[in-house]
C-alpha cells in the first residue's frame, strides 16, 4: 500500500484436507493478511511439487539408499505440480490482473500414485529404487506436523484439485511423465550418481 503496489499474487499452499483444516499456518495468517488488505490480489494455492522428488536435505522426498520414504499409500494417487507452471500461472495473473483479482487458485498438474512414480523413475535413470510409506511410529519421531499429515493420508485425505480445470487455465501444464522426461529425469540421474 505505501508503494503502490496494484496487485499482489501470493503462492501459499493447497489444504491437504476437503474442510481446509489442515494447511501450513504461516501461510494461511499471510492469506488473511493479503485478503484484509484491502489490496487487489490473487491467492495461488499449489499441491506437492514434482521438484520434490529432487530433494537432498530431508527425511521425506528425495532418494536416500535408493528409497524414497513419504507418508502417502503406496497406490494412491498423490497429485503435484512442476514449480514451472506455477510461475507461468502467476504470469498470467499478473497479465491480466482484472480477470483475477480475487481469485483463490488451486493447483496441480498430475496425480501418480507413489509406487508408479518411483517405478517411472527407476526406468527413467536405470536405477533399482523403491517406495516406503513410513510407519505411523517413523512419522512421530519427525514431529506432530508429519504424524498428522500421515494420519489424514490413512484417512484417505488428499489433494483434490480440479486438474482439468487448471489445465484450461493453463494449457501448458506439465504431467509427471513430461516433466520426468525434460527436466525431472536428467536431475534424478545426477543426483543418483553423485
Amino acid at each position: 500500500q505505501r508503494h503502490g503496489v496494484e496487485h499482489i499474487v501470493f503462492t501459499g499452499v493447497a489444504a491437504l484436507t476437503a474442510d481446509r483444516k489442515w494447511i501450513t499456518d504461516g501461510k494461511q495468517r499471510i492469506e488473511q493478511a493479503i485478503t484484509a488488505s484491502g489490496l487487489r490480489h490473487t491467492i495461488l494455492r499449489p499441491v506437492r511439487f514434482m521438484e520434490n522428488w529432487l530433494a537432498t536435505d530431508s527425511v521425506l522426498d528425495g532418494f536416500t539408499d535408493g528409497v524414497n520414504r513419504h507418508v502417502f499409500a503406496a497406490d494412491k494417487p498423490v497429485q503435484s505440480i512442476a514449480v514451472e507452471d506455477i510461475g507461468a500461472i502467476a504470469a498470467l495473473t499478473f497479465a491480466d490482473p482484472n480477470r483475477f483479482a480475487g481469485q483463490e487458485l488451486e493447483l496441480a498438474g498430475d496425480a501418480v500414485t507413489p509406487a508408479a512414480a518411483v517405478a517411472a523413475i527407476a526406468e527413467a535413470t536405470g536405477r533399482p529404487l523403491r517406495y516406503h510409506r513410513i510407519t505411523r511410529g517413523e512419522a512421530a519421531a519427525l514431529g506432530s506436523a508429519i504424524t498428522t499429515a500421515w494420519e489424514h493420508a490413512q484417512a484417505g485425505q488428499g489433494w483434490h484439485v480440479d486438474i482439468p480445470a487448471v489445465r484450461a487455465l493453463y494449457p501448458n501444464l506439465t504431467t509427471f511423465d513430461s516433466w520426468l522426461a525434460t527436466t525431472g529425469a536428467a536431475a534424478l540421474q545426477s543426483l543418483l550418481n553423485a
